[in-house]
């Protein structure tokens, strides 16, 4: 028998999947758990609509982040800091200091462990990568001064 799990089942499938199995573990154990449905052309059409759903909010997804690379990428973000007189910082700038100046300049709001940096110590110019989806990344510049 053909059914559609609802949910992840353990050595059967994961949720969404259409898999075979004997009419009596269906009947017996699937259906009355709640974790599977028979596959009959309304499930089917579901798991169509279901699949094709998530592709496109993948598909979005991927434009999106697509087109904010290309909005930060060689863009330099501006930090102050307070410094001693050999202009090394009191403390650091970290790359929630560095998520925070992009979402306010850029409008961008961004996690920090997106954004991926070195310790930054001391003034200067640093390189920064954020990442913005799996495989697509921006690199930007951020300069820290008073």
């Amino acid at each position: 028998m053909k059914v559609v799990l609802l949910q992840d089942v353990k050595g059967l499938g994961k949720k969404g999947e259409l898999v075979s199995t004997s009419d009596g573990y269906a009947r017996n154990f699937l259906f009355p758990r709640k974790v599977a449905m028979e596959a009959n052309s309304q499930a089917m059409s579901e798991l169509r609509n279901r699949e094709a759903s998530e592709k496109h909010r993948i598909d979005t997804e991927i434009a999106a982040a697509k087109a904010n690379a290309e909005k930060l990428e060689g863009k330099t973000v501006k930090l102050t800091a307070k410094a001693g007189a050999n202009g090394k910082l009191f403390g650091s700038v970290t790359s929630k200091d560095v998520a925070a100046a992009i979402a306010k300049e850029y409008g961008l709001s961004l996690d920090k462990r997106k954004v991926v940096v070195e310790d930054i110590k001391a003034f200067g110019t640093y390189p920064v990568e954020v990442k913005l989806y799996n495989g697509i990344s921006a690199s930007m510049f951020v300069r820290v001064g008073e």
